[in-house]
C-alpha cells in the first residue's frame, strides 16, 4: 500500500498454502488482512481499527504500521501520518526494502505539505535504500524541477520587489524635487508680490517729497524777493536742498 502521487497502490498479499491455518497461529495477520479488504473498499475507520488491533497481538507489525500511515493519509491526518512514518523508520529491523518503501512514502506526506526540501532529501535516501525504485527516481526528478521552479520565482519576485522599492524612491526624490522647486517658486511670486507692493510706496514717497521741496524753494524765493525789496541789500540764492 505503497503512496504515490497517482494512487495509492494496493498491498499485494502472499500467497500461502493453507490460510486457515496461517489465521490460526498469526491472528495478527488475519486482521491485517481484513483491515487491507476494508482499506480497499474505502471503509478506512474499520480498516484503521483492524490494524490496531493486529498492533495489540504483534506490536512489531510492519505491516500494520505501515498501513496505518496509509490510512491516516487518505482521512488527511497529515501530522500522524509523518510521525507514524517517521516513527517506523527509525526501526532498525527493517529490511532495507521496506524502510525505503517507508522513507518513500514519507516523501510523499511532505510533498503534500509543500515541504520541498525535506521531500527531496528523502527521494534520495529511498534511491540509496533501493537503487531500482523507479517511483522513487521519478519522484525526486519532479521535486527537483518543482524546487528550480520556486527558487527562480522566489528570485523573480525579489527582483520585482527590489525594482518597485527602487521606483518609490525614483518617485519619491522626483516628489521631493518638484516639492522643493514649487517652495522656490511660491518664495519667488512671494518676493515679486512684497516687490510690488514696496515700489509704489516709494514712488509716491519720492513724489511727495520732491513736492515738498519745490514748495519750499519757491517759499524761499519769494521770502528772498521781499527782503530784497524791502531793504535793498543782496540776498544769497536759496539753499540746495
Amino acid at each position: 500500500m505503497r503512496y504515490t502521487f497517482i494512487a495509492l497502490l494496493s498491498i499485494v498479499l502472499a500467497s500461502v498454502v493453507s490460510a486457515d491455518a496461517l489465521a490460526q497461529r498469526m491472528p495478527e495477520r488475519r486482521l491485517v488482512r481484513k483491515g487491507n479488504r476494508q482499506y480497499e473498499r474505502g471503509d478506512y475507520d474499520n480498516s484503521i481499527d483492524n490494524y490496531a488491533r493486529a498492533l495489540m497481538v504483534d506490536p512489531d507489525n510492519f505491516e500494520a504500521k505501515f498501513n496505518t500511515a496509509n490510512v491516516q493519509v487518505r482521512k488527511e491526518l497529515i501530522d500522524k501520518a509523518e510521525n507514524s512514518l517517521r516513527k517506523l523508520a527509525k526501526d532498525s529491523t527493517l529490511l532495507a526494502t521496506d524502510r525505503a518503501d517507508v522513507i518513500y512514502n514519507l516523501g510523499n506526506v511532505l510533498f503534500i505539505q509543500q515541504r520541498l526540501e525535506d521531500a527531496l532529501n528523502c527521494y534520495r535516501d529511498a534511491m540509496r535504500l533501493n537503487p531500482d525504485d523507479q517511483q522513487a527516481k521519478f519522484n525526486y526528478a519532479l521535486t527537483k524541477e518543482l524546487l528550480k521552479q520556486q527558487q527562480q520565482q522566489q528570485n523573480q519576485n525579489q527582483n520585482d520587489q527590489n525594482q518597485d522599492k527602487n521606483d518609490q524612491n525614483q518617485d519619491k526624490q522626483e516628489q521631493n524635487q518638484n516639492q522643493n522647486q514649487d517652495n522656490q517658486d511660491q518664495n519667488e511670486d512671494k518676493q515679486d508680490q512684497q516687490d510690488q507692493q514696496q515700489q509704489p510706496e516709494q514712488q509716491i514717497s519720492n513724489q511727495e517729497q520732491q513736492a515738498m521741496l519745490e514748495a519750499i524753494q519757491a517759499q524761499e524765493d519769494k521770502t528772498q524777493e521781499k527782503l530784497k525789496e524791502k531793504k535793498g541789500v543782496l540776498i544769497r540764492g536759496g539753499k540746495n536742498w
